[in-house]
């Protein structure tokens, strides 16, 4: 009993030390500290911590031209990792903080990739595919001459013809399931102009998910 209580004492003392020596050196630094601390958490792909330190830089320099850098690194950094929902926390972020700088095109069009890249899997997230689309054509109307039209009327059209493939798969099912009407609405609400055979090649889904879709 008395080994088990030394041993526990020892556990506690240990850890709080290195929770005492953590606080001293991690707060109150400068901006640029910060700043690099985050590319070098980026580098190890430890994006958690990358996380953390930038709460610790926009908590400790609010007004530093710093924070726009740090949150497109870390949105690119989620973006090659597919967190997708990480890096739309920070698009958010700094669409909110930055609404009226000139990056911001920059900022909606990798909003945009974060959304169209999260469509990995075919046959899922319509509700999602559906805004996605509605923000692709805002992005169109709003940033007629940008540079990245190009890729967004790519993406866009690619959109249309998984949400195409979708309808047509949902009334399939509901054709074998006896459901006309159900199969009917599914079949009007497939645009037309991708009907074309041959123009369109549907997604594989793999044998070992196919049970879940």
């Amino acid at each position: 009993m008395i080994k088990r209580l030394l041993v526990l004492t020892a556990v506690i003392v240990l850890l709080f030390g290195c929770a005492g020596k953590d606080s001293v050196l991690e707060y109150n630094k400068s901006a640029e500290y910060w700043y690099n601390e985050i590319i070098k958490a980026i580098i190890m792909n430890d994006l958690d911590k990358a996380d953390s330190l930038y709460t610790s830089l926009a908590s400790e320099h609010v007004a530093s031209p710093l924070l726009s850098e740090a949150l497109l690194m870390l949105t690119q950094a989620n973006i090659d990792e597919e967190r997708y929902t990480e890096a739309n926390k920070y698009l958010d972020e700094y669409i909110k903080r930055f609404g009226s700088s000139l990056r911001n095109e920059y900022a909606r069009y990798l909003k945009i990739t974060a959304y169209y890249s999260s469509f990995s899997r075919p046959n899922r997230n319509q509700q999602l595919m559906l805004m996605t689309i509605e923000d692709m054509k805002r992005f169109i109307a709003t940033y007629p001459d940008s540079p990245y039209i190009p890729m967004v009327r790519t993406m866009l059209i690619n959109m249309k013809l998984g949400l195409n493939l979708m309808s047509e798969s949902a009334a399939e099912l509901y054709k074998k399931l006896d459901k006309g009407g159900a199969a009917e609405f599914y079949i009007d609400k497939a645009d037309k102009t991708y009907e074309k055979e041959g123009e369109i090649i549907a997604p594989t889904t793999p044998w070992y998910r196919k049970w879940f879709e």
